[in-house]
């Protein structure tokens, strides 16, 4: 993985490519290139690094109206100028892009080698276009369905052929790819962000299928031949191009976005006179929700977080039971799939392949499960078909700031319907009502005056390990606490709940660990009082995120930070914030890829 796009127009298509590239650069990546037909051959361009860097490289490529593009996140291979795609076959007629993973790559590169076949790099895809040539014998979709028959994995690709200079032939299994049918021009990628500034008309993939474009149209048909009669769509997200506006890192830009996130979580769905709130995606009457005996939530990393703590909520207000499940390992594990429960499928990008596999796993064994989704007409929002998309924007930096905490808000929204079918009084439903809607204001007067963030910041940066601890609903803050912090800082952190801190993690700290505690007026604020003096007598250096207003726990620590008060089940919306802040300034300290943290990629499609 991890972008793809492909032009055939009336139009230079070098600009388009690099367009494309640009407004797919969030998803994370290591190196980019380019093939563009330059009859009666192709013209192929890789680089290392940045798509600027290929950009500079590319600026008098050929005025050629067909090409295909890619970013590659490395999986098979280094990061070297031979590993980044487009791939060719050896006499570089055809040129291949994929994302996903080739799980029979040994064994099919051992047949082409036996066939005569010199590979040229260590990646999986480049069996891909030797195979293309194998199979070719004057049809290019035949080729590519012969080929993609051959092929165990997953995979998006998209093909350009010297022989087929009005012809461009992409195949998806697993992997997103979407086609945009504009006036004289068809674009094919894996993200509409690469392609709403051309058209808005759009033909998503399934999978096992293949499209065959022209500047007129696009023409699906499945792995038999049999052609798939699919309308096209309108997408009705706006996708603008990013911009920093003013800040210095998306990442930071993002954090300070969140009072506005949450206020689209909530706006239209909360009804405070009732004690109630609505989320019309789901298309569940009260009777519906009464039915349901369990919540399950499935997530990876930020999404995951974002689950724990909904079912933390879901428990303590509706009185259901419910649990987080992490996809990666839920999918792979022959899970039980109650036919009364209700699953949330938890995913920024709704292309998680590991979620998406959760979720395929839940409706083979008969199982309810919905989407909470920000990007729109995404994979998993239309696998699941109904479900409740969070609103809260593009998100540029590979770490999540705003994503989780707008995945909070619509989950908690959904607890307070499902509580007041249950047990909720019209008294308290009005109060967990009012509590939602005051957050996005109590969200912007923290950033307002964040405290002593780079007083934490200074310590944390000369750490070898950071400990963040929670109790309750503090504990995957925590998590995403320690979470962020390894992702853009790179220093070694763990989360743990704060009671079982002396069960292990207690004999990782030494005099100056820094330890951060997240310990809000709650009910456990006072068992949270006992951790934070556990660490203090082993000399750790204690970070305390705190309730403004509980003076006597500010007086505890090294450094304190104080969130606005409010009720316990909304805090994390609150606690996470200096976290997030802190891991930042850290990262910043250090000199990181902030935006693009090395190893990593926003939109995670491959296992």
């Amino acid at each position: 993985m991890c972008g793809i796009i492909a032009y055939i127009g009336n139009e230079p298509a070098l600009p388009r490519l690099m367009e494309g590239l640009r407004r797919m650069e969030y998803r994370g990546y290591d190196s980019a290139g380019v093939a563009l037909l330059d009859s009666p051959s192709l013209w192929v361009r890789k680089d290392v690094g940045r798509v600027e860097a290929l950009a500079s490289r590319v600026k008098d490529g050929p005025t050629a109206v067909v090409g295909i593009a890619h970013t590659r996140w490395a999986t098979h291979g280094g990061i070297t100028e031979r590993n980044a795609h487009p791939h060719t076959d050896q006499g570089t007629r055809i040129a291949v892009v994929h994302n996903g993973i080739v799980e029979n790559m040994s064994s099919l590169k051992r047949m082409l080698a036996a066939e005569g076949v010199q590979f040229r790099s260590e990646t999986d895809t480049e069996v891909i276009p030797h195979l293309i040539r194998r199979h070719y014998k004057g049809d290019p979709v035949q080729a590519v369905i012969d080929t993609v028959g051959m092929l165990r994995g997953t995979y998006g690709i998209a093909v350009l052929f010297a022989d087929h200079p009005d012809v461009l032939v992409a195949a998806r299994n697993g992997s997103p790819l979407v086609v945009g049918l504009g006036d004289g021009e068809t674009i094919v990628a894996s993200d509409p962000q690469a392609i709403i500034a051309h058209t808005r008309r759009v033909i998503y993939l399934q999978d096992r299928e293949v499209v065959t474009i022209t500047r007129d149209g696009a023409n699906v048909c499945k792995l038999d031949g049999s052609e798939v009669g699919r309308q096209p769509e309108l997408i009705d997200q706006d996708y603008e191009l990013a911009e920093l506006q003013g800040f210095p890192h998306f990442m930071l830009k993002e954090i300070h976005e969140q009072s506005e996130s949450i206020e689209r979580a909530i706006r239209g769905r909360l009804q405070l006179d009732e004690g109630n709130a609505k989320l019309g995606g789901l298309e569940m009457s009260p009777r519906d929700l009464r039915h349901i005996a369990r919540i399950v939530n499935i997530g990876c990393g930020t999404s995951y977080h974002a689950g724990l703590v909904a079912s933390m909520a879901i428990e303590d207000l509706a009185r259901v039971p419910a649990r987080s499940e992490i996809a990666s390992e839920f999918r792979h594990r022959n899970p039980i799939i109650p036919p009364d429960a209700l699953f949330f499928a938890i995913s920024q990008s709704g292309e998680t392949l590991d979620t998406l596999g959760a979720v395929q796993e839940v409706m083979i064994k008969g199982g309810h499960v919905m989407g909470v989704i920000n990007v729109v007409g995404s994979t998993i929002a239309r696998a699941c078909g109904k479900g409740v998309y969070v609103y809260s924007g593009p998100e540029i930096a590979v770490a999540s700031t705003k994503a989780f905490t707008s995945q909070v808000t619509a989950l908690l929204v959904f607890t307070l319907m499902l509580a007041r079918t249950r047990n909720l009084s019209l008294e308290e439903g009005q109060r967990v009502a009012r509590a939602l809607s005051a957050v996005p204001g109590r969200v912007r007067e923290y950033l307002e005056a964040p405290g002593p963030i780079q007083k934490a910041a200074e310590i944390i940066a000369k750490a070898r390990y950071v400990q963040f601890l929670g109790r309750g609903y503090s504990y995957p803050v925590a998590l995403e606490g320690a979470l962020k912090l390894k992702e853009i800082a790179y220093i070694p952190s763990e989360g743990y709940p704060a009671g079982e801190m002396k069960h292990g993690p207690i004999a990782m700290l030494e005099k100056g660990t820094p330890v951060v505690l997240v310990a809000p007026r709650g009910s456990q604020r006072d068992k949270a009082i006992s951790n934070l003096k556990e660490v203090q007598a082993r000399g750790a250096f204690t970070i305390l995120v705190h309730s403004a207003g509980d003076d006597e726990l500010a007086d505890m620590a090294d450094v304190s930070i104080a969130v606005p008060e409010t009720e316990e089940f909304v805090s994390p919306l609150l606690t996470v914030l200096p976290l997030q802040l802190i891991a930042y300034e850290v990262a910043k300290l250090l000199d990181r890829d902030i935006d693009k943290p090395r190893n990593l990629a926003k939109s995670v499609t491959v296992e």
